[in-house]
């Protein structure tokens, strides 16, 4: 399926700017639709800062932070539209108010692939914390995380393709399509592979290489047999030896009291990663 609708979620903080000059790039690549979306989400825990003053004190309360946000989303929109102006791109702005997590999972469901900004934990405290593992199992549809640290202007000319012959990487490879195929250059990394009808076949990575090259993509296979470092250690540094400028992996997690539990290698990824990722579930 083309790449032909894509969403990308602008908030409050410093890499949101990086996040849009991303998704332009993305988006005249492959002559897309990019629309933009932003939440006011005033956070309803806040209520409790509340000081006296009872439900008065909250609704003033909750009135200023309203006021704020709407001064903020004004400035995002207007940097948005000005960016459109210049790059000669029809964009299109969404505004919403509620939880950013609900909110944007439900916009996502309607565009082929949603770019958003990776947790930073020395960042001021926002209402996105978690919010890629949100979209990745609630909306159906691929997440492109982009790290809060370094620049990316662009992604997806040499494309690293984490293969463990799961379900999961079988859909984010088939959601990562658009993208491997433009690819320069693409390397699927088996790490560990294992052997058995579950596993890899005789060679593996081989197939995953062979399906990608039918859709026009320059594929290499790599190997790393390392029991003692872990999947994502392997996966970043191969990144690194490649310098690769987009990863590729499915995203593992189970519902436990209707949360979603990331799984080791996804959580990690999404913790240590240095190029953006793209993510299916």
């Amino acid at each position: 399926m083309p790449l032909k609708d894509i969403l990308v979620h602008l908030d409050t903080s410093p890499q949101s700017a990086g996040r849009l000059d991303l998704a332009i790039d993305l988006a005249r690549r492959h002559d897309a639709h990019l629309t933009a979306l932003h939440v006011i989400d005033i956070g309803m825990p806040l209520i409790g800062m509340a000081d006296g003053g009872g439900g008065a004190g909250m609704a003033a309360l909750l009135d200023q932070l309203r006021d704020t946000g709407l001064a903020e989303a004004a400035r995002i929109e207007a940097d948005f539209r000005e960016r459109m102006r210049r790059e000669s791109m029809q964009g299109e702005w969404r505004q919403a108010e509620g939880m950013v997590g609900e909110l944007v999972t439900q916009h996502v469901r309607y565009a082929d692939l949603v770019i958003v900004g990776q947790d930073d934990p020395d960042g001021p405290s926002t209402n996105s914390v978690g919010l890629p593992g949100d979209i990745l199992f609630g909306s159906g549809r691929p997440v492109l995380v982009i790290p809060y640290a370094g620049s990316f202007t662009t992604t997806g000319r040499r494309v690293l393709v984490g293969w463990n012959a799961s379900r999961e990487a079988a859909r984010a490879v088939n959601d990562a399509l658009p993208l491997i195929a433009k690819a320069d250059a693409a390397c699927v990394l088996v790490a560990n592979p294992r052997q058995g009808l579950d596993g890899h076949g005789e060679e593996p990575g081989a197939d995953i290489a062979v399906h990608l090259a039918r859709h026009g993509a320059t594929v290499t296979v790599e190997h790393r047999l390392a029991p003692d470092v872990p999947d994502a250690d392997l996966l970043l540094n191969q990144a690194s030896d490649m310098a690769a400028d987009l990863i590729v992996i499915g995203a593992y997690g189970h519902s436990r009291l209707r949360e979603f539990m990331l799984g080791g290698v996804t959580r990690s990824i999404l913790r240590q990663m240095t190029v953006p990722v793209l993510m299916s579930h």
